[in-house]
């Protein structure tokens, strides 16, 4: 299915087995359990030593932790040792994470230059909370960043360090333009996610009232004027063109206009390049800031180093979080100087100033950078996307394979009437847990199986990925049409 660059493959039975560089016991991980029977089991004695305590912290953490938790819900693991694409669970279990703290391990768990950065930090004696004052961790952490940046947005930029998390950095995205601009309206997409908290929240596709006006989002597969393709883009733009200049259209100019390059929750979808040139062009000749919320898309996961690279589009403003903390809390915005219009103190946060974070996050940007892991990801996740086109062809239950560089989605379909299938890709995730593969779901309705592994990820453990989700599939699906 997907053919490794690398020697350690063998052939039994006219399957591939390919062997990939893992800690010591990944065995546990790789055998493929026996599939389910309608069958009664046989009793199971009770758990003891590490499933035991693996089964306990569970227990405790649905009877003590809020009811709005998540991920723990469909991924009953519990991690305890980490390094790169593995996670070795309190049960002894290990797994590969293609979940990668969504999005935020660009470089995998504990890579060996977040931890020396990190070590350097609390070894040397600085302080680990500075509020916004000036320090040398802080520095080196905005010269990197800056070095990476879009030329002509870091000629001329400003930076706020905000709350450490992105829906933070996209409140404060958002209180710019607004103040900037003395206009309270706002431009959004449907299928957009921008955070949990109220103006993120407000300017996420699940939105139930706010001030935003919701434009298309072009997409080839659930294309929202049928078309698809070039043709369904440019009617999208063409649509946002003509509500901003219509006199009637009930839309004031508003403060900015916020966009994913790829939108990640939404269900994987790429923004393509023209049809963002086209909003670029839009906003800029209407005196409206652009905002790219790059949370997601940012430090090499969709193949260049941030999302708006590909189109080569220049925003207003950027939103970034996960990735530039190098696993570590950290959010900012970056922006073009004229709209630095803030009175002191007008946006703050206690923990805006993360001195380790800022250290793996120089790490991070610089390791990127340094190795041409952007690079890495465009290839790596090219050969990906095609070796699961090629699965799609013969399972109808995959109806689209979309994404850019390391940042993968398949949505699952009912094949006789191509809706979504929410309840096989659910069964898609469970199978994938149980041959030591961690995915998450995502999309309108949850249909869609999404892959965000690190960025080092290589060529044998990209075979391991496909191939045991290549094995989930099927499974799955059996199990789905026996319930």
């Amino acid at each position: 299915m997907f053919e490794a660059q690398s020697t350690g493959e063998a052939s039994a039975g006219g399957a591939t087995l390919v062997a990939f560089t893992e800690p010591a016991g990944a065995a546990a991980a790789t055998q493929v359990p026996p599939q389910e029977t309608p069958h009664a089991r046989p009793p199971v004695a009770p758990p003891t030593g590490r499933a035991a305590r693996h089964d306990g912290i569970l227990r405790r953490q649905a009877q003590r932790e809020s009811a709005a938790r998540t991920y723990a819900r469909s991924l009953p693991i519990v991690p305890v040792r980490a390094r790169g694409l593995t996670i070795e669970g309190a049960d002894g279990r290990r797994y590969l994470d293609c979940l990668s703290g969504a999005g935020t391990l660009a470089l995998g768990h504990n890579h060996p230059v977040v931890l020396e950065a990190v070590r350097g930090v609390l070894d040397s004696g600085a302080p680990l909370h500075v509020l916004d004052l000036a320090t040398p961790v802080k520095d080196a952490f905005t010269t990197e960043l800056f070095a990476n940046l879009p030329p002509a947005l870091a000629a001329d930029a400003r930076i706020q360090f905000c709350g450490p998390a992105g829906t933070d950095a996209v409140e404060a995205a958002l209180k710019l333009v607004r103040t900037a601009t003395g206009r309270p309206g706002l431009l959004a997409f449907t299928g957009a996610y921008h955070g949990m908290t109220a103006s993120a929240l407000e300017a996420s596709g699940g939105a139930a009232e706010g001030r935003v006006t919701r434009l298309p989002y072009p997409q080839d597969f659930r294309c929202p004027f049928g078309v698809g393709g070039p043709e369904g883009a440019e009617l999208a733009a063409r649509w946002t063109e003509n509500l901003l200049d219509d006199p009637k259209g009930g839309v004031p100019l508003p403060a900015g206009l916020i966009v994913e390059p790829v939108q990640g929750e939404g269900g994987v979808h790429p923004a393509p390049d023209g049809w963002l040139r086209r909003m670029r062009e839009i906003t800029a000749s209407r005196g409206i800031p652009l905002i790219a919320d790059e949370v997601q898309t940012g430090v090499g996961r969709t193949g260049a180093f941030w999302g708006v690279d590909h189109a080569g589009v220049v925003p207003d403003v950027m939103v970034l979080s996960k990735a530039i903390g190098g696993s570590l809390p950290l959010a900012v915005i970056v922006y073009r100087s004229g709209l630095d219009v803030w009175a002191p103190g007008a946006h703050a946060g206690t923990f805006r100033g993360n001195q380790l974070a800022m250290a793996a996050g120089t790490a991070t940007l610089a390791f990127v950078r340094e190795n041409r892991l952007a690079e890495r990801a465009a290839v790596l996740g090219d050969r990906m996307t095609a070796a699961l086109r090629g699965l799609a062809a013969g399972h109808p239950c995959i109806g689209d394979v979309r994404g850019r560089g390391l940042m993968i989605g398949l949505e699952l379909v009912d094949p006789d009437t191509q809706a979504a299938a929410p309840a096989l890709a659910a069964a898609v995730r469970q199978e994938c847990l149980e041959r030591g593969l961690i995915v998450e779901l995502g999309g309108r309705h949850s249909a869609v199986v999404r892959l965000m592994p690190p960025l080092t990820l290589t060529d044998e453990q990209a075979a391991a990925v496909l191939d045991r989700l290549a094995d989930a599939i099927p499974a799955a699906a059996r199990r789905t049409r026996t319930r």
